[in-house]
């Protein structure tokens, strides 16, 4: 049985880890590198670095930030925001990432997707999805959350997986930084209708959050932040938990 993995995520503005709720109101939470570094001492089996403001400047500019955590932080590490090109996505994997996610790009030109998971392999490559309710299931959004696509997130994250994707990222814009749970609709539904490794992403704030999720993820992690950036859980407390409740752990 493939393990479960417990996975940070660090979104970056302007050199700072950032959080906000429903990916807006972002307020500062602290340096990059050690918080990167303070996670991976705790336990932490992958981190995902992702630029916030990627938009705005056409492009990503995390990559002195994975190599200064490269020499400290020995992880999986997934970079994404602003990754539009192959040279891109070159330029990140030299830095020292591991995975690419791709959210704008893969909706704006598809066949990058494909492109990429041929060149770099789809190990390499995570679809990222930016989900928001809509009537009766969710729409697919870019641009940090703010612009629709018309795209229904759960026939995009198969779409995603057909051209090549090796693991989806999921991220509920709705319970984005809210700490009130996950949103096991969301998850469920994604995971019913994919067979590549899925990242739950979204509003754990307690351990029970976690445990409740880990039944909703047939393979693949669950990545937080608010509940490690407030102090809500820590990293050995949260493993020990879904250990507990029968979920292999790395």
């Amino acid at each position: 049985m493939e393990k479960l993995r417990l996975i940070a995520r660090l979104d970056i503005k302007n050199e700072y880890v950032i959080k906000g709720i429903h990916l807006e109101g972002l307020r500062k939470i602290g340096d990059p590198i050690q918080l990167a570094k303070k996670y991976y001492d705790e336990g932490i089996d992958e981190i995902i670095f992702m630029d916030a403001v990627a938009s705005l400047y056409g492009r990503n500019n995390l990559f002195h930030i994975i190599e200064k955590a490269c020499e400290q932080v020995f992880v999986p590490i997934t970079i994404g925001g602003g990754i539009r090109t192959l040279e891109d996505i070159g330029k990140a994997l030299k830095a020292g990432a591991d995975k690419i996610a791709l959210n704008t790009s893969a909706v704006r030109n598809p066949d990058f997707v494909t492109e990429a998971s041929r060149i770099f392999g789809s190990q390499c490559i995570v679809g990222s999805i930016e989900a928001k309710h809509k009537g009766n299931s969710w729409e697919a959004y870019v641009d940090n959350g703010r612009e629709e696509t018309g795209l229904n997130a759960v026939e995009w994250a198969k779409r995603l997986e057909d051209l090549g994707c090796g693991e989806i990222m999921i991220t509920s814009v709705d319970r984005d930084g809210t700490m009130l749970g996950f949103d096991l609709n969301l998850i469920s539904n994604i995971n019913d209708n994919i067979s590549i490794p899925l990242i739950a992403c979204s509003g754990a704030g307690t351990i029970a959050h976690f445990v409740e999720i880990a039944s909703k993820v047939r393979t693949g992690g669950i990545a937080t932040a608010s509940a490690l950036h407030y102090n809500r859980a820590t990293i050995p407390a949260i493993k020990a938990a879904l250990r507990e409740h029968g979920n292999p752990m790395r």
